[in-house]
């Protein structure tokens, strides 16, 4: 897969996603802007760096951002260049992920939003199912065990270089408030591949609920099960 990842067509829809995107600079201070310039410049480095695994990512940039409830939400930033890479990694690595996700999944998937999610859930309760289950999963991106997640993209991916890079971007360290932070757990929001990787997660409950039988719908972490009695909601 990594040679995929790599192509020059795949790097530069990637670049061009990046830019689009905007954000913040991270830890290096580049802008978005400066990325055009140096992909053209130094592409065949980074390449090689790829293909040999001696590419080191950035550390992540930790910026707390206000939630309604008043407590903070941690999103780390990385730098444009590995956005840019990740922005390459997630769009060779949806293709093998996305037809396998239950359809009940609707937050970052292609041709999937939200209102689509609000009209299902519409659906059931016309249909008679008015008992409903509301979870949000507690701290779900700071809680996501690395080894879980690289044992599922193993399974469909089974490309070491791959594996390795995203391994490397999973451990990167994050800077808060001028210190690093090392990290063996978790997924922090910010990232172009942190959604699909949640999906790649979450799509283990979406199948065991499945199984079960139960009407549900589920955008990222946040996920309700409808019922028609209190019995089965309980």
């Amino acid at each position: 897969m990594i040679a995929k990842v790599v192509a020059a067509r795949n790097l530069s829809d990637a670049c061009k996603k990046v830019v689009r995107n905007k954000g913040s600079a991270g830890v290096d201070g580049m802008a978005t802007q400066e990325l055009k310039a140096f992909m053209d410049a130094h592409r065949s480095n980074v390449v090689n760096q790829l293909i040999s695994k001696s590419y080191i990512p950035q550390a992540i940039k930790g910026v707390e951002i206000p939630k309604p409830n008043g407590k903070t939400r941690l999103l780390g930033v990385p730098t444009v260049v590995d956005r840019w890479l990740q922005q390459a990694v997630s769009q060779q690595l949806v293709i093998h992920f996305e037809l396998d996700f239950e359809m009940e999944s609707y937050g970052f998937r292609p041709r999937k939003n939200l209102q689509q999610a609000v009209l299902k859930s519409q659906g059931y309760i016309n249909d008679g199912y008015q008992d409903i289950v509301d979870i949000d999963l507690k701290s779900f991106f700071d809680e996501v065990q690395h080894y879980k997640l690289l044992q599922l993209i193993y399974n469909k991916v089974k490309c070491p270089t791959t594996l390795w890079l995203i391994r490397k971007w999973l451990r990167a360290p994050i800077l808060k408030n001028g210190r690093l932070h090392k990290r063996r757990k978790g997924l922090p929001q910010g990232s172009p591949l942190s959604p699909l990787m949640s999906n790649i997660m979450l799509d283990q409950l979406d199948k065991h609920l499945r199984t079960r039988g139960f009407r549900f719908i589920r955008y990222a972490d946040d996920f309700s099960i409808y019922t028609k009695s209190k019995y089965p909601a309980h």
